[in-house]
């Protein structure tokens, strides 16, 4: 049986850092980077811990052909792809805890 994935993008308190990803558990993830699961990370050094964009895919493989997308895009492309969605760039953590 093949697993859905999520591409996300987490930012910092002033929205100056991002960072995509994709996870096959998206509220397991958020909540490791909120809470420096893993202390040396990225996210974790950076202080990201917005969730500003997520999209669903019924399969894995393709969240990561579109994380690689996104990731090879310019800062202004992620910008453009957070606004379409989520223009006030809000948490969208409660979005998904409720579920």
């Amino acid at each position: 049986m093949e697993k859905g994935g999520f591409v996300y993008i987490m930012t910092n308190k002033s929205r100056t850092v991002l960072y995509t990803g994709v996870t096959s558990d998206l509220l397991t993830r958020v909540n490791e980077h909120r809470s420096h699961l893993h202390a040396k990370s990225f996210t974790a050094r950076y202080h990201l811990n917005i969730l500003v964009y997520y999209e669903v895919f019924v399969f894995i493989e393709e969240a990561i052909t579109e994380e690689k997308r996104i990731k090879g895009g310019s800062r202004a492309s992620k910008t453009k792809l957070i606004e379409q969605r989520n223009p006030g760039w809000m948490d969208l953590y409660d979005e998904v805890a409720s579920w």
